[in-house]
């Protein structure tokens, strides 16, 4: 039937592929599996083990490959933590009145952050923010929008993160803002600086034993 059809609207059948088709085929194959054996490890050896994901274990992330104003998300325990590089512009509006006046908690007076994060960026450094990407509401993951326009993707809201689920926002330091389903801030997991570019995640400063299950609510 299906060779029927195929007579009738007049598409001709193309001459069986020579052995020399098949060994440039076969050939070409072979080269693009050899370089993605090569990659694979490349690509593995930027994740943590999946050991020490399951484990909770401290990550640490170079951030001096984030460029201003992007965004990387990786894994501590399990759960995805947003590490934002803030540029001057972002970090001048979190203390403008047009962002503090719409939060719900703007001076992080709710304990979802440790003590050295307990500041109007939410961070050890002002520059970079690290996160945990669950809102506060039903658990859902926030999307970002570093440059939401006035209406996009909802009205009276300069950007941060948004969650699509049931509309909660925040802004870029994660504070939620007033009259949304989410009662909290984003929490800010343990984490200190190991070098001027290295973060490690899941680990307090030395001179802090804060502990990340204290937060409100995750």
């Amino acid at each position: 039937m299906a060779s029927s059809a195929s007579t009738a609207t007049g598409i001709e059948h193309p001459e069986e592929p020579s052995r020399r088709d098949f060994l440039y085929i076969a050939t070409g194959a072979v080269a693009a599996v050899g370089a993605l054996a090569t990659l694979v490890p490349l690509i593995d050896q930027m994740n943590p083990d999946a050991s020490t994901i399951a484990a909770g274990g401290p990550v640490d992330v170079d951030v001096s490959k984030i460029a201003e104003g992007a965004q990387i998300v990786i894994y501590w325990r399990q759960r995805p933590i947003f590490v934002f590089h803030r540029s001057k512009q972002t970090l001048d509006a979190l203390q403008s009145t047009a962002d503090t006046s719409l939060l719900s908690d703007a001076d992080s007076s709710a304990m979802q952050q440790p003590p050295y994060a307990t500041n109007w960026h939410r961070s050890v450094q002002p520059e970079f923010s690290v996160l945990v990407g669950i809102c506060t509401h039903l658990g859902c993951i926030p999307l970002f929008y570093p440059n939401a326009s006035a209406t996009q993707p909802v009205a009276n809201w300069p950007g941060g993160y948004f969650c699509p689920c049931h509309g909660s926002k925040y802004d870029a330091a994660g504070r939620v803002f007033s009259g949304v389903p989410a009662p909290y801030n984003l929490p800010v997991p343990s984490y200190h600086f190991l070098s001027d570019t290295t973060i490690r995640v899941g680990e307090n400063p030395t001179d802090s034993s804060w502990d990340f299950d204290s937060i409100k609510q995750l």
